[in-house]
């Protein structure tokens, strides 16, 4: 696995957990999230069953994002497709938030940006991955 593919990995997936750690946090009264700095209608219940129905999602592409760094670590090549599904997940995660943001023409930079650029960055990756899954040609 190259350095910037464990690294974007990394990176999204412990901002992912820790978000979501907060936002638990946060659901069972721990700490107090200030409403002006989150999402839009973020006071509205529906729309927070929205944002937590991408908890499923988000632990999914997390966990295979771990399981493909720890398989790559012992050079197990089952990292490859544990990434692919892992950036995947990723993409899907961010291309339904940014629907939503565009369908409300909600454009705030600080969920709107971060949500393109889950859908964006995996796409550097995917091609070399399915490539280095092919089988070798005859």
């Amino acid at each position: 696995m190259s350095r910037s593919l464990a690294t974007a990995i990394t990176i999204t997936d412990v901002l992912f957990m820790t978000y979501w750690a907060i936002a638990l946090l946060a659901l069972i009264g721990v700490i107090s999230l200030p409403a002006e700095m989150m999402y839009g209608d973020y006071l509205n219940q529906r729309v927070q069953a929205w944002n937590w129905s991408f908890f499923p999602l988000d632990v999914a592409f997390a966990v295979f994002g771990f399981l493909a760094l720890s398989a790559a670590r012992r050079g197990d090549p089952v990292w490859r497709p544990y990434a692919l599904i892992s950036l995947v997940l990723t993409m899907t995660a961010g291309g339904m938030a940014v629907a939503y943001w565009v369908i409300l023409l909600e454009f705030d930079p600080s969920w709107f940006l971060p949500n393109l650029a889950l859908l964006i960055w995996p796409l550097f990756f995917m091609r070399g991955l399915i490539r280095g899954m092919a089988p070798e040609p005859a």
